[in-house]
């Protein structure tokens, strides 16, 4: 009968120490055994484990109220750079909750064909160092009631990537990668003939607010960064003073104030917008479109008052507004699930972020539907 891999072991070790007493060998023989045993209970428990989470995840996957497509797409920069973007949109097939996408498992049918004519297109613009999964829920919501959501992972300003963020050219870069992000959707993407060009909004989180109001006509002024970071540490003025911005400089920041306006866009949402500061008087009188901003009462990484107040006083009865009670900033991203970062999933008191987000989605949708 031939010996088994432990015996093997055991008899090996005998040859190589023959000096052993037979109780020294039995207790070798033994121990071997012993921890032969507690390697498989580990490899076990570790087996269990990583089954039970992958479980978790799938039972909390987001699910959209209908079967929503999803694939990643790649636009293209000025300079010949792709960057990615991600893209939700109505379709007729089978979802499956198989798809990761940042702190989330969506339900959704990858590289599914389109379903649908004519329909509104939205982009996202994420916060700074976020990513196309940034508002995922919202995307899904959107998706399936009709719209197309395209959200672009903004160059050197993301999750994995923050080499363009506080440079000259960051704030107008990300409004051309708006625009960008249209053209591909317009021109290049494989379900292009189902948008409709005339429907276009934009959704804009923290750096993705001031985003996408530059990129319906804000003229946001650069060079008030130095002197308002000078006053007011506030968040984003501590992360320029960090990173040594030349932001900080007017005399060079002034460079940047150089924005894409995109007439396609016909009505946009803002949530907690950053670099509020910047809009002076007369700096948003360019914006013909209809306007929804949402601020978080507890926001204490964009104040209301230097940021989201001067935007609502220069918009005036063009934009409708609405005040969220217990929100802080980190509020408007997407519900977390069994993954939970406290620094993007850490709300204030008992505020329940996804009963939240189920409201605001549906005025959101409500808002777009008049484009």
């Amino acid at each position: 009968m031939p010996l088994s891999i432990r015996q093997q072991r055991a008899f090996a070790y005998f040859l190589a120490f023959p000096d052993f007493s037979r109780e020294d060998r039995r207790i070798q023989f033994f121990l071997e055994g012993i921890n032969m045993t507690w390697s498989r209970r580990i490899l076990l428990t570790i087996l269990v484990l990583v089954c039970a989470l992958g479980i978790a995840l799938v039972w909390t996957a987001l699910r959209p109220a209908r079967p929503v497509g999803f694939q990643l797409g790649q636009a293209l920069h000025t300079d010949g750079q792709p960057f990615t973007v991600g893209i939700w949109y109505p379709t007729e097939a089978r979802s499956w909750p198989v798809t990761w996408l940042d702190l989330r498992m969506m339900n959704v049918a990858r590289d599914a064909p389109v379903a649908g004519r004519n329909l509104p297109l939205v982009v996202i613009s994420h916060g700074n160092a976020g990513g196309p999964g940034s508002h995922a829920d919202l995307a899904l919501a959107l998706a399936g009631a009709g719209h197309v959501v395209a959200a672009p992972m903004h160059p050197g300003d993301n999750h994995a990537d923050q080499s363009a963020a506080g440079t000259l050219p960051w704030l107008s870069g990300r409004t051309e990668q708006v625009s960008l992000t249209i053209d591909y959707m317009l021109g290049q993407w494989v379900g292009q003939g189902h948008i409709d060009p005339e429907r276009i909004g934009a959704f804009g989180f923290s750096a993705g607010g001031a985003t996408v109001l530059a990129a319906v006509g804000a003229r946001p002024d650069l060079r008030r960064i130095g002197p308002h970071c000078a006053a007011t540490p506030e968040f984003i003025c501590q992360l320029f003073k960090e990173g040594k911005s030349p932001l900080l400089d007017p005399a060079l920041a002034g460079k940047g104030n150089n924005y894409l306006h995109d007439p396609r866009i016909k009505a946009e949402v803002v949530a907690a917008p950053g670099l509020g500061f910047l809009m002076g008087p007369g700096t948003l009188d360019d914006i013909r479109i209809p306007v929804q901003l949402w601020s978080g009462e507890e926001d204490r990484i964009v104040p209301y008052s230097t940021n989201m107040k001067p935007v609502r006083q220069a918009l005036g009865a063009r934009a409708e507004f609405h005040s969220v009670p217990g929100a802080g900033h980190v509020a408007f991203l997407a519900p977390c699930g069994i993954l939970r970062p406290p620094l993007l999933c850490a709300d204030p008191g008992d505020f329940d972020r996804a009963v939240f987000h189920a409201r605001m989605n549906a005025s959101v949708l409500a808002f777009f539907k008049n484009m």
